[in-house]
């Protein structure tokens, strides 16, 4: 039909995506400003990492078996065909970098990173398929205090944001090798005594990963978990000594913690400290910042044996417990109440801004209104370009002229 115009749809944002804007983006960017204010305190260093790596990097270092490698990560075939994976989580990347850049010279190398990861998840509270993340990681140290700096550094980051009131550090120990093994055998033998009383997941973990049965939040699982055996009863001399040690370096830095036992990571080279920092204020999954020691992980990629420890904690769900916040007002807003002195008032705002003050101009619609509009915007002080000399009003009003004269 003549005239007629074709209808175009926008396209929607991808399921577990999320467009940041305005209170909950000033949210996000101040977890991420003072994340960075306090690991420059810690003395870690910034890196960036690829997006995107070989497949291999995580199917190794992650597990061919577990979920993330068999059902949520983005894997795809470049035009090289290729097996390339967008990266779900810091830590293996990390370690792929610390030996393919020759970072060992470095050690203990204490690093840290913030940015976008992804996963195929059922999206829910503070879980989104592109999700961010902090990340904190010491390569290169076997010693105690590496867990208890990592740890205060996270404490202090929670303090810092505000929000860690209500926040709960969950402390265990996963032990030795020796002492991992023989508490791994000890529940397998355990939990196959109830195995047609499992849930279907922890069923198909026995064999291969029955430390996660532990953390399994099915009641059909629960009922058995709470007299499953304790790694305590499996520790090696050694293994205490390393928690004990621990256990004493966060009552020195003043970190309070609860003792988890059941708290694991079902992984093979993980060893000693795990940890997670808890809130029931995000619903069921509590969980705001977790880590552990993964004294095995370099030897996965090909390196030789490499203690390390460290931390990662979602920027979306820190931001919810943050609250929104506001556009943080401008120190100075600039009126121009003549149309005739807009150059002036355009080199006024640029001088203000060289000097370190956060400054708007307000230069449109009728210029009578400009004023009122101006007003309404709460700034700390107010300069306004009408005839004559510029009228600063407000906070450091003196200094401000003085830049201006």
């Amino acid at each position: 039909m003549a005239g007629s115009k074709t209808s175009v749809t926008t396209p929607a944002a991808i399921r577990g995506t999320q467009d940041i804007f305005g209170a909950e983006a000033e949210a996000f960017a101040f977890v991420v400003e003072t994340f960075e204010r306090v690991r420059k305190l810690y003395r870690f260093r910034r890196i960036e990492m690829p997006v995107f790596e070989r497949t291999e990097v995580f199917s190794r270092s992650i597990g061919e078996t577990t979920d993330v490698v068999s059902k949520e990560m983005y894997s795809f075939l470049d035009r090289g065909d290729e097996s390339l994976t967008l990266r779900p989580e810091f830590t293996a990347g990390i370690a792929r970098g610390f030996l393919t850049n020759g970072w060992q010279q470095y050690a203990p190398l204490k690093v840290a990173t913030h940015g976008p990861l992804f996963r195929y998840e059922r999206p829910q509270k503070g879980r989104y398929r592109q999700f961010h993340q902090l990340d904190a990681e010491i390569i290169g140290a076997g010693e105690p205090q590496a867990d208890v700096e990592l740890l205060a550094m996270a404490d202090h980051l929670l303090n810092e944001l505000g929000i860690a009131d209500g926040v709960t550090l969950h402390l265990n120990t996963l032990g030795d090798g020796a002492s991992r093994d023989a508490w791994r055998d000890a529940l397998v033998a355990y939990f196959r005594d109830h195995a047609g009383s499992l849930s279907e997941d922890s069923q198909d973990r026995l064999e291969r990963n029955p430390l996660r049965i532990l953390d399994s939040k099915d009641p059909r699982d629960q009922a058995f978990v709470a007299d499953a055996p304790k790694i305590d009863d499996y520790l090696s001399a050694e293994a205490q000594a390393f928690f004990g040690t621990v256990c004493e370096g966060l009552a020195a830095a003043g970190v309070d913690y609860t003792r988890a036992p059941s708290l694991v990571r079902g992984l093979d080279y993980y060893r000693h400290t795990a940890f997670e920092f808890v809130t029931d204020r995000l619903g069921a999954q509590g969980t705001v910042l977790g880590g552990g020691r993964y004294d095995g992980l370099i030897e996965t990629l090909g390196g030789a044996h490499t203690p390390a420890v460290g931390w990662a904690a979602g920027i979306e769900r820190l931001a919810m417990l943050v609250g929104e916040r506001g556009d943080p007002a401008a120190d100075v807003i600039i009126v121009v109440e003549d149309e005739g002195r807009l150059a002036d008032a355009t080199k006024a705002i640029g001088v203000l801004r060289q000097a370190g003050f956060s400054a708007d101009l307000v230069a449109t619609g009728s210029p009578r209104k400009r004023f009122d509009k101006a007003s309404k915007m709460g700034a700390k002080a107010l300069v306004s370009f009408a005839e004559g000399a510029p009228r600063v009003r407000g906070e450091r009003a003196s200094e401000i002229e003085a830049l201006l004269a």
